[in-house]
């Protein structure tokens, strides 16, 4: 493994050192260009493209990413004297140590090295031009090894302070973050609020009052006929609302979330489902109960959108895991165009953002449309 990263590190000085005389080129001929504003625009876009070619340096060679957006003319500007003062000392150690131990080897394979004395104090040893060739190669490659390790760690700290924000940048970033998800928050339990009241007032509601009529009606009715015909409407109507609780508290929460797992509550959505379903279950242990409460809700969602809105005929739901995130991929053969900021999707994207995760929407307009979200395996504390 350390040699493998030794080689991706001189690899990575060796760019380094091509795109160090390609910036300083450019930093040349840019300086005096952006001086014409209608030129400045395209010395921007060029520079963004060295930048991003230096990030796909950085994160290829070596194993450091940085942020998306940040850095510049400042930083291209040391970075290219870095890269070249650096990448020139890697080729000469490589070229010169190198040399050195192909002369060496050539020596010794074809008998014409040459005797050489060595006096140290107190000692005399008699060696041959193909040895010390050798050694003196040896040491030099590991030198320049040992440099270019060295030079790789500066680069990252030069892009962790360039291309990275800053302590005071991240902690500015993380606070407003946490200001607008807890916004999100409130503003997805009122949207929950607001969405259980509309179905106890437009179903419950409703069947209540229907059944109360029933029986009001049954009550005064003189015909014994008339009065059990009304008592068997209302007992269907009571039958109806019970369903209609149900639904209602399901949707809320479902009991077998607590009791039984996500395996065994994704498999109830897709028993309750009007279309085929199929769940694979890829966690190789039950989530912590926010992140399953999470990732059963984005599920439930995703299905109802897909067969209210969508028209979908097979829906495919995968959920996986690696080290540190669990992941839900919902994906269904509807008609697509799937709006993500739309009630529904945008009240999961608020959840997903409060438990630090990742939510996307790919619906194009004639589908499939496609829904994924990745979640942290521990619950963020802030």
């Amino acid at each position: 493994m350390s040699g493998r990263r030794g080689a991706r590190t001189l690899v990575g000085m060796l760019a380094g050192a091509v795109l160090g005389v390609v910036e300083l080129v450019f930093l040349c001929v840019a300086g005096p260009v952006r001086l014409v504003p209608a030129t400045r625009p395209t010395c921007d876009r060029i520079a963004e493209r060295l930048l991003a070619l230096e990030r796909a340096r950085l994160a290829t060679w070596l194993g450091h990413r940085t942020a998306p957006a940040g850095g510049g003319y400042g930083f291209l500007a040391v970075r290219a004297a870095v890269g070249l003062v650096i990448g020139y000392g890697v080729a000469a150690g490589l070229f010169f140590s190198g040399l050195l131990l192909f002369g060496g080897l050539w020596d010794l394979l074809t008998g014409e090295s040459e005797s050489v004395p060595v006096d140290l104090p107190g000692v005399k040893v008699i060696s041959n031009t193909g040895v010390v060739g050798l050694l003196t190669g040896g040491f030099l490659f590991v030198l320049t090894l040992t440099g270019a390790l060295g030079a790789g760690a500066a680069e990252r700290l030069l892009a962790g302070r360039f291309l990275g924000p800053s302590s005071q940048e991240r902690m500015r970033r993380r606070i407003a973050e946490l200001t607008a998800t807890r916004s999100d928050i409130v503003r997805a339990v009122d949207d929950e609020r607001r969405r259980i009241e509309r179905d106890l007032h437009d179903g419950v509601q409703q069947r209540g009052i229907a059944l109360a009529m029933l029986l009001g009606r049954a009550q005064h009715s003189a015909d014994p006929g008339k009065a059990g015909e009304l008592v068997a409407q209302a007992y269907t109507e009571s039958r109806q609302l019970l369903d209609e609780l149900r639904s209602v508290a399901w949707r809320i929460y479902p009991t077998a979330l607590d009791e039984l797992g996500l395996r065994a509550a994704l498999a109830g959505i897709a028993e309750r489902s009007s279309v085929p379903v199929t769940v694979r279950y890829g966690l190789s242990e039950r989530p912590v109960s926010e992140i399953e409460t999470a990732l059963y809700f984005i599920v439930r969602e995703a299905i109802s959108n897909a067969i209210k809105h969508a028209g979908a005929r097979d829906i495919l739901v995968m959920m996986d895991e690696d080290e540190q995130t669990v992941s839900v991929t919902v994906s269904d053969d509807g008609a697509g165009g799937a709006d993500p900021s739309g009630g529904g999707l945008s009240g999961l994207a608020r959840r997903v953002r409060a438990l630090d995760g990742a939510f996307t929407v790919d619906s194009p307009p004639d589908g499939p449309t496609r829904i994924a979200a990745t979640l942290p395996k521990e619950v963020p504390c802030g």
